[in-house]
């Protein structure tokens, strides 16, 4: 494998580790953009990338193991606070982290499914499990804006007093340091591994971050005697989620859609026209089946002697292996190449 490791001219590009497709496929403009582009950003290093396929499916299995217990403990660190502050935000806010700690299992078990060996009825394997609990928890997310704006009208109408402000604001932040925490580690290791829907639950985590802050928001205010602040930040986080789950919507459905960065389509490009005895490179395709890639390109190959052109071919293939870490399946069809 060693001789082929020769470095690219681009090896330092930073794409394939990236499940948000931000190459130049949408650049993202406007305010959802923008939002999006916040609350995820970008990850530049693509040496950073997880090449082996069981290496990659234990760290996407071990980020959403820690994460949960992380938000399990917020969760009864809030509910202590719950009983003694006896408020409906904290409660609900706290219900909510406990549904988001759950979202981790569909996950969990679309991992452990796609390391499953493929079958003659799913040939390509279960990979795909994984983008289908993607869009289970943007339906979570979905579900948390409604209930999120729903509350905050309701206290519109029904304003309710909230008892002891100070310890609403302690739990607040205590949801909001779990939920960052997790947030960071999804994402960050969704974009090693090329998981959109890891990183679509930690955008998740995040967003209760900030639902959390928003109970410690409502707090000051009451504080400062202005206690429609409650209601007034919850309607605005209820419709920053609706924004943000655009972004989301967008990379899981790509993926369902099958779309792919053009910039690793490039790479493939480029690393098959550097193997050697390779002419001319023809339909280069590349799919995701959840994190990993798998792909096809036919090329032409100077020599008519089959056994030869075989060899040329696999060789080639071993070129795009090196260049792309992600990359599980390649299959090379030479062409005779006509002078």
């Amino acid at each position: 494998m060693s001789q082929h490791n020769h470095a690219h001219p681009h090896d330092h590009d930073h794409d394939h580790d990236d499940p948000n497709d931000h190459g130049h496929s949408h650049p993202h403009g406007g305010l959802k953009g923008f939002l999006y582009d916040l609350f995820v950003p970008h990850s530049h290093d693509a040496a950073d990338s997880i090449d082996d396929a069981m290496e990659a499916s234990t760290a996407g299995v071990r980020a959403l193991k820690i994460s949960m217990f992380v938000l399990l403990g917020t969760t009864v660190l809030q509910f202590v606070l719950v009983l003694f502050t006896g408020s409906v935000a904290l409660l609900a806010d706290t219900i909510h982290n406990f549904a988001d700690a759950l979202t981790a299992v569909p996950l969990w078990i679309a991992f452990v499914l796609g390391r499953r060996a493929a079958t003659r009825r799913y040939t390509y394997g279960y990979g795909r499990a994984e983008d289908l609990a993607g869009m289970f928890i943007v339906f979570v997310v979905a579900l948390s804006a409604v209930v999120a704006g729903w509350e905050a009208i309701n206290r519109f109408i029904h304003p309710r007093p909230i008892e002891n402000p100070w310890l609403l604001v302690a739990a607040g932040l205590i949801g909001f340091a779990g939920n960052e925490i997790v947030a960071i580690y999804r994402i960050r290791v969704g974009q090693k591994i090329g998981s959109a829907a890891l990183v679509a639950d930690g955008v998740h985590a995040r967003l209760d971050g900030f639902t959390s802050l928003s109970v410690v928001l409502g707090a000051v205010g009451v504080l400062f005697g202005f206690p429609l602040a409650d209601p007034i930040i919850g309607l605005l986080i209820a419709i920053s989620i609706v924004l943000l789950l655009w972004g989301t919507v967008k990379s899981i459905g790509a993926r369902l859609m099958d779309a792919i960065d053009p910039e690793l389509i490039d790479r493939t490009t480029h690393a098959l026209e550097h193997a050697e005895g390779v002419h001319r490179v023809r339909d280069v395709k590349l799919r995701w089946v959840g994190h990993r890639l798998t792909g096809s390109a036919t090329v032409e190959v100077d020599t008519a002697d089959l056994g030869e052109a075989t060899h040329l071919a696999d060789h080639a293939s071993e070129h795009v292996r090196g260049a792309l870490g992600n990359l599980d399946a390649f299959t090379v069809t030479p062409t005779v190449h006509h002078h």
